[in-house]
C-alpha cells in the first residue's frame, strides 16, 4: 500500500504503545532489540512509542527526553536496523494536556481551559496564547528531531482526550478567543500545528493522526463529530493517515480492552471515519488480535490497514507466519493485559505473559533458539504452563523430549482459568502448545502418573519437575493469619478450581470467600452467578478484583458480576462456618454479621505438589523444578521459568 512516499509491504502495523524501556530518557539496547524483532517478523510499519514534546508532556518514568537532541543517535540505531527489513518507521509525538502526571513531570498540566485531570485529583493550567504557540513549536521541533533520527514520519497523538483532542472537544475547550468557540476555532490548534510541521519537514515525510471514539463518555466527541473533524483535516490534505482507537481518559477500560470486551472493538469506528476521507488512509485498531481478523477488516473495506500491537508483542513473527500460511504457529495474545499494560501501569518496562522474551530480545533473542551443542533426552513431568513451555523450548533446541501429565488433558490450572467467563483465549493458547509439541516431535503421555521409580526407569539425561499445585480448601485469609483453616470449613468447603472444573455447590445460595482478589475469586463468583446461583463474595480487600486493576480488568469484571446478580462484602472476613451459618466480620468496625448459605466456596492460595522431589533428587539424576511446585504463583512465572530453563538445558 502506498503511504505518501513509502510503500508498505502489507497492511499490518505495529502501532504506538509505551514500552517504557528508556535508560535515563535515551533509547537503549532493550528498545533496539524489541523493535528490530517486530521488523524482522514482518510488520510493514512500526510506530515507535511516543516522545513527549516538552517537559510538561512527560507522563512515565520511561519517557524519552523531551526537546533534546541526545535521543537522536539511539533512535537512528533503531530506524537503521528496522529499515534493513523494509519496515516503514514512524515516531509518535504526544502531549496529554490536562491529564498529566505531576509525580513524573513536576510541571503543571497545560490545557485549553484549565479543566480537571482525569489522571489524578489535580487541576490543569489554562494555556495563554503564548503557551499555545510555544507548544505548537515544540511539536514541530520534535518532528524535525524524528526526521533527523531517520524516521519516515510522525504520528500526532490526538486520541483519548489528549491535548489536541482537548482543543477539539467543546467540553474541554471553553475559550472565547481564536482558539475556541466555533468549530473552525477549535480546529485551529491542530491545523496550525500540521501546517507548520509540513512546512518544516517537507513533502517526503509521513504525518499521521491518532484519534479515538468513546461512545460511553457523554462529553467525548461523537462518531459524527469525529467524522466532521476528520473530513475537515482531510480536505486540507493535513494528514496522510488517521488511526482510530477506542476508550479515553474518561473511561480507560476499553482503551486497551481485555478479554471481557468483544473482539474487533475498533473497526466499526474506523469504517465510520473511512466514509469521511478522500485522501488519507485509515487504520483500524483496538482488539484486532489475529491476521484473520485483520484480513476481514481490510477485505470488507472498513480500513486500509490494521494495527495489531498486543498480538505482535505475543508473537513478533505474526506477520511472516501469516504470510507463509503457518497461522497455526502463531502464538495469539490472550488479552489479559497482565504483563504489557499491567507492567506499564506500575511504570516498569513491558513484557508478555505468553511470551516472556518480549522486552528481553536484546538479552534472550525473540523466541528464537540456538540449537544445543549436545542434544539430550529430557523428561518433563507435568503438563501445566511451566511444563509445556519447558518441553517446547527444549525441543526447539534439538533435545528429545517426553512430557507426562497425570490428568487426561494438558494445561493444569491454566486450563481451568480458560474456563472462566470470557477467558477462552487461554484455551487457544493451550491448543497452540499442543500444535507446537506435535510439530516439534515431543512425545506427550496423558493419564500417566509417575513415581520416583518410574522416573529412574526412563533413563532421561535430565528430569524437569513441573508438577504444579493443588487447589486449597483451607479458606486461609491474609487478614486473619492466626488461622490456617477457616474454622468449621474442614471437609465442607469447595475450592474455586473445583467449581470451575464442574463441581456444583449444594443449594442455590453460595458464600465465596475470596482471599486472592483476582480472577480466581471474582471470576468464579461470576461463573456461578451467571449459572443462576445467588452468590455473595466476601473479601478483606477494599474492592472486589482489586489485583486486576493494573490490567484494567477489574471494573469490567465487577460490572459483569453485578449484572449477573452477584453481591459482595468488602473489608470483611469470614470467621466461622457452622453447618450453613457463616459468621462474617467487618475489618473496619469489628462488627459481626451472621448469614445463612447453602454452600461455601473458597479462593485460597494453592499448595505446591512436591511429592517427587526427594525421590528424584535421591536417584542422582539431573533434576530441575519450574512453576507452582517451586511456589504457588501466577501463570507468567510458570511460563517464564519454563522458557528460561528450556534455553539452558
Amino acid at each position: 500500500m502506498q503511504l505518501r512516499h513509502k510503500t508498505l509491504s502489507n497492511r499490518i502495523t505495529f502501532g504506538a504503545h509505551t514500552a517504557n524501556m528508556s535508560k535515563l530518557g535515551l533509547p537503549a539496547e532493550q528498545h533496539l532489540g524489541y523493535y528490530t524483532e517486530r521488523a524482522m517478523g514482518g510488520a510493514a510499519m512500526i510506530v515507535v512509542e511516543p516522545v513527549p514534546v516538552n517537559e510538561q508532556a512527560i507522563l512515565t518514568r520511561g519517557n524519552f527526553l523531551p526537546g533534546n537532541d541526545a535521543v537522536i543517535p539511539g533512535f537512528r540505531a533503531i530506524t537503521d536496523a528496522c529499515h534493513e527489513y523494509g519496515t516503514v518507521m514512524i515516531h509518535q509525538l504526544y502531549h496529554v494536556g490536562q491529564h498529566g502526571d505531576f509525580m513524573n513531570s513536576y510541571q503543571p498540566y497545560p490545557s485549553p481551559s484549565g479543566m480537571p485531570s482525569y489522571h489524578d485529583a489535580d487541576g490543569s493550567m489554562a494555556m495563554t496564547g503564548a503557551d499555545i504557540d510555544q507548544t505548537i513549536n515544540d511539536f514541530v521541533d520534535a518532528a524535525t528531531r524524528a526526521q533527523e533520527a531517520g524516521f519516515d514520519g510522525v504520528e500526532l497523538f490526538a486520541a483519548y482526550h489528549a491535548l489536541i483532542d482537548q482543543f477539539w472537544t467543546p467540553w474541554s475547550n471553553r475559550r472565547d478567543d481564536r482558539w475556541g468557540g466555533s468549530f473552525e476555532n477549535r480546529m485551529r490548534f491542530s491545523v496550525e500545528l500540521l501546517q507548520r510541521m509540513r512546512e518544516r519537514v517537507g513533502d517526503e515525510f509521513i504525518i499521521g493522526l491518532a484519534v479515538n471514539i468513546d461512545p460511553d463518555a457523554a462529553v467525548s466527541l461523537s462518531v459524527e463529530a469525529m467524522q466532521e473533524i476528520t473530513a475537515y483535516h482531510d480536505e486540507r490534505g493535513l494528514m496522510d493517515y488517521i488511526t482510530c482507537g477506542t476508550g479515553s481518559y474518561f473511561d480507560f477500560y476499553d482503551l486497551i480492552p481485555t478479554s471481557l470486551f468483544e473482539p474487533m472493538l475498533g473497526p466499526p469506528f474506523a469504517a465510520a471515519l473511512k466514509e469521511a476521507v478522500t485522501h488519507a488512509r485509515v487504520q483500524a485498531e483496538s482488539h484486532i488480535r489475529t491476521p484473520e481478523n485483520a484480513e476481514k477488516v481490510v477485505a470488507n473495506g472498513m480500513a486500509d490497514m490494521v494495527s495489531i500491537v498486543r498480538g505482535q508483542i505475543a508473537d513478533p513473527h505474526l506477520v511472516n507466519k501469516a504470510r507463509s500460511g503457518a497461522t497455526e504457529q502463531i502464538r495469539t495474545c490472550i488479552s489479559c493485559n497482565q504483563m504489557c499494560w499491567g507492567r506499564r501501569h506500575r511504570d516498569y518496562w513491558i513484557s508478555c505473559l505468553v511470551n516472556p522474551s518480549a522486552g528481553r530480545e536484546w538479552e534472550w533473542g525473540g523466541d528464537r533458539f540456538e540449537p544445543s551443542a549436545a542434544p539430550r533426552s529430557v523428561l518433563v513431568i507435568g503438563g501445566g504452563p511451566a511444563g509445556l513451555e519447558t518441553a517446547r523450548v527444549a525441543a526447539e533446541r534439538g533435545h528429545t523430549v517426553t512430557l507426562v501429565e497425570a490428568s487426561e488433558q494438558l494445561g493444569g490450572q491454566w486450563r481451568l482459568a480458560g474456563m472462566q467467563p470470557s477467558r477462552g483465549q487461554i484455551l487457544e493458547h493451550l491448543l497452540w502448545y499442543r500444535h507446537e509439541l506435535d510439530r516439534l516431535g515431543v512425545r506427550v503421555r496423558t493419564n500417566t502418573r509417575f513415581s520416583a521409580e518410574d522416573v529412574a526407569t526412563v533413563g532421561a539425561d535430565a528430569v524437569v519437575l513441573a508438577t504444579g499445585s493443588t487447589p486449597s480448601r483451607s479458606g486461609f485469609q491474609h487478614a486473619v493469619p492466626e488461622w490456617d483453616v477457616l474454622p468449621g470449613s474442614e471437609g465442607v468447603a469447595l475450592s474455586a478450581q473445583e467449581v470451575i472444573a464442574g463441581t456444583k455447590p449444594a443449594g442455590s445460595k453460595v458464600l465465596l470467600v475470596d482471599d486472592l482478589n483476582d480472577w480466581r475469586g471474582a471470576g468464579t463468583a461470576t461463573l456461578l452467578a451467571e449459572d443462576g446461583y445467588d452468590v455473595t463474595l466476601v473479601t478483606s480487600a477494599a474492592v472486589v478484583a482489586g489485583q486486576l486493576a493494573m490490567a484494567d480488568a477489574d471494573g469490567p469484571l465487577r460490572k459483569r458480576y453485578a449484572r449477573a446478580g452477584g453481591k459482595w462484602m468488602t473489608s470483611t472476613v469470614a470467621v466461622r462456618w457452622d453447618a450453613g451459618r457463616a459468621t462474617l466480620r467487618s475489618t473496619l468496625t469489628d462488627d459481626d454479621i451472621v448469614g445463612e448459605f447453602d454452600a461455601l466456596v473458597v479462593a485460597s492460595l494453592p499448595d505446591p505438589v512436591r511429592e517427587l522431589h526427594e525421590g528424584v533428587e535421591a536417584s542422582g539424576v539431573e533434576m530441575h523444578q519450574v512453576g507452582d511446585c517451586v511456589a504457588a504463583r501466577k501463570a507468567i512465572m510458570a511460563i517464564y521459568e519454563g522458557r528460561k530453563l528450556g534455553m539452558t538445558l
